[in-house]
């Protein structure tokens, strides 16, 4: 449904969003959602590029999030680092198509279309908030 990539980038803004006080290496990040070092280096990169974390230089720094996770959609995470693509013509390249989608790929453009909007509606502050037995990326203690 969405990249690899993406799934990273989510993991690194919820982690960020939970520790917000204090800025986070790209090390620790990577040890805490599992993320391997080298690639969660790009990621953030592309994140800051478009302003979802901002980078904070020196011997205390390293990333923080850009805005309140309530006011970050999860679809604005995802958007900078790898958009959700939309079927916009057929996907065989049939020339009697062309963008007049057929019954099955109208309907998978449909599906991603609710997706999108799940993800637009959702902040990560909902992720953060949503009541659950699991905190994100953290290990159950058994309680």
């Amino acid at each position: 449904m969405i990249s690899q990539t993406s799934e990273y980038a989510l993991r690194a803004v919820v982690c960020l969003a939970q520790s917000s006080k204090k800025p986070h290496t790209t090390a620790e990040i990577a040890r805490l959602t599992k993320v391997p070092e080298h690639y969660l280096s790009k990621v953030l990169l592309m994140l800051a590029k478009h302003e979802v974390v901002y980078s904070k230089k020196g011997l205390h720094g390293g990333y923080m999030l850009a805005y309140l996770p309530e006011n970050l959609p999860l679809l604005n995470v995802i958007n900078a680092v790898d958009p959700i693509k939309h079927i916009k013509s057929c996907p065989l390249k049939l020339k009697t198509h062309g963008t007049n989608l057929c019954r099955l790929h109208k309907r998978l453009n449909d599906s991603i279309d609710l997706i999108e909007e799940l993800f637009k509606t959702s902040t990560v502050g909902t992720i953060l908030s949503d009541p659950t037995k699991s905190i994100p990326l953290c290990e159950s203690n058994g309680k």
